[in-house]
């Protein structure tokens, strides 16, 4: 009774696959691989500068559009002024509320003249703290010093944890100092 149904069914051996056939690469690309002198850490630090020049690049795009429309907003607010200088002009200047908006102008200029100074300091800081400087004694040597243990131990980076951490506490310093000076 149950025997045939232990047996195999081999009249349909279809289903079968066939793994004796291995993956076989072209010989260019086995001679490219092996050949190749570029590392886990090389291809991180060329997708990392592709990363940064793309950063950039939409940084500069970012700047010439804001530019472009400051420009076009301090035209726009010329062209408000002159028109409200002439409707001044134009209306008697007797009765009490063409006074009151002659004093609202006038507080609204001296706003935006208070403002525009705010926003040239600002633009003089922010010009003056682009300067590339030169980094610390002690930033430098912790960034060679992970340099070098990433480039001997290749296959293990992970083994220059110390380094790393060094690096990262000369940096939150410098961090930290930077901060202190700008907030003063």
């Amino acid at each position: 009774m149950g025997s045939q149904l232990s047996k195999p069914d081999t009249s349909n051996n279809n289903s079968q696959v066939n793994t004796g056939n291995a993956v076989q690469f072209s010989q260019p690309f086995v001679d490219y691989l092996q050949n190749s002198s570029e590392t886990d850490s090389i291809r991180a630090k060329a997708l990392e500068l592709e990363i940064q020049s793309r950063v950039n690049a939409e940084l500069q795009r970012l700047k010439s559009v804001t530019a472009k429309e400051y420009a076009e907003l301090q035209a726009k607010i010329s062209d408000n002024e002159e028109t409200g200088q002439r409707h001044s002009n134009d209306s008697h200047g007797n009765d009490e509320a063409s006074l009151s908006v002659k004093a609202g102008d006038r507080l609204r200029q001296l706003g935006r003249e208070a403002v525009q100074g705010d926003i040239l300091e600002l633009k003089t800081k922010i010009e003056k703290s682009k300067h590339v400087r030169e980094l610390d004694e002690s930033v430098v040597k912790a960034k060679s010093e992970v340099i070098s243990c990433l480039k001997e131990n290749d296959r293990r980076p992970l083994d220059c944890w110390a380094q790393i951490e060094k690096f990262k506490n000369e940096v939150a310093r410098l961090e930290d100092g930077w901060i202190q000076k700008v907030v003063s």
